[in-house]
């Protein structure tokens, strides 16, 4: 997908991934980029700034009825709002409340949902669209301390499967973001773990990647190239996987 022209929403943007995703989609010439988030922000020159909370269904629909009634068919929505909650006590990986979970699973999982209720019916009328979903390596292969963090990044990978599998013929695209450790907010807020110990990388590198990722219209887009390998070693042998992350955990831990 080329953006020139397009119509692009980003939801999780007032920073981190979804700043950086706006900033270099900019560049790209789309006919507009409206950048959704929760918490307020200073708007980027080039883009309208609007409030929506992504656990909230009638606040995405809003944000799509609004966004195409003023500027037309949108061509890419990227899903990109998440938060991480990790373990609150690491030695009991079912420890977090139902709050938690209840929160995890609104914004990492229905908001996806709730973004493809509003847009897919739009999408297959016209002939199609694109959706971009962030999802984390944790969706991939798991997050060491962060139980609730990774269930549901594997729910919303999942999901977005679904989505592809049964919305190709429909000319709608789909593509999943899975980063490990970005230089964001998200990260500093959370104890240091395997994400660190391989690297972190910029969120202006993570836009570049979607980019590039987006041109060649790949479902997978990984912005730490390693994260493919840890994904077959995985496939080819479960149990030597789980092994090597308990020997990770235990490392981590001290």
């Amino acid at each position: 997908m080329r953006l020139a022209g397009e119509v692009v929403v980003v939801t999780g943007a007032a920073r981190g991934i979804g700043r950086a995703l706006c900033a270099r989609f900019r560049r790209e010439n789309p006919r507009a980029i409206v950048a959704a988030d929760i918490a307020a922000g200073e708007p980027l020159d080039g883009t309208v700034a609007r409030h929506c909370d992504v656990a909230v269904e009638a606040d995405i629909a809003r944000l799509v009825a609004e966004t195409e009634d003023r500027f037309g068919p949108i061509g890419l929505f990227c899903s990109n709002a998440g938060i991480a909650r990790m373990d609150p006590d690491p030695g009991n990986a079912a420890g977090a409340d139902d709050a938690a979970w209840a929160q995890s699973w609104a914004v990492n999982v229905m908001a996806h949902v709730y973004a493809a209720r509003a847009l897919v019916p739009r999408m297959k009328a016209r002939g199609g669209g694109y959706l971009l979903n962030t999802v984390s390596a944790a969706g991939l292969l798991s997050q060491i301390g962060g139980a609730v963090y990774a269930t549901t990044k594997h729910a919303a990978l999942g999901f977005a499967e679904c989505l592809a599998i049964a919305h190709r013929d429909d000319g709608i695209k789909v593509s999943v973001l899975c980063p490990q450790g970005v230089d964001t907010d998200m990260l500093r807020g959370i104890p240091p773990g395997a994400e660190r110990i391989d690297g972190v990388i910029s969120p202006e590198s993570v836009a570049d990647a979607v980019v590039e990722g987006l041109a060649a219209e790949r479902f997978l887009i990984l912005p730490h190239p390693q994260v493919l390998g840890y994904l077959r070693g995985k496939a080819e042998d479960y149990d030597r996987w789980l092994a090597g992350m308990a020997r990770l955990r235990r490392k981590l831990r001290g």
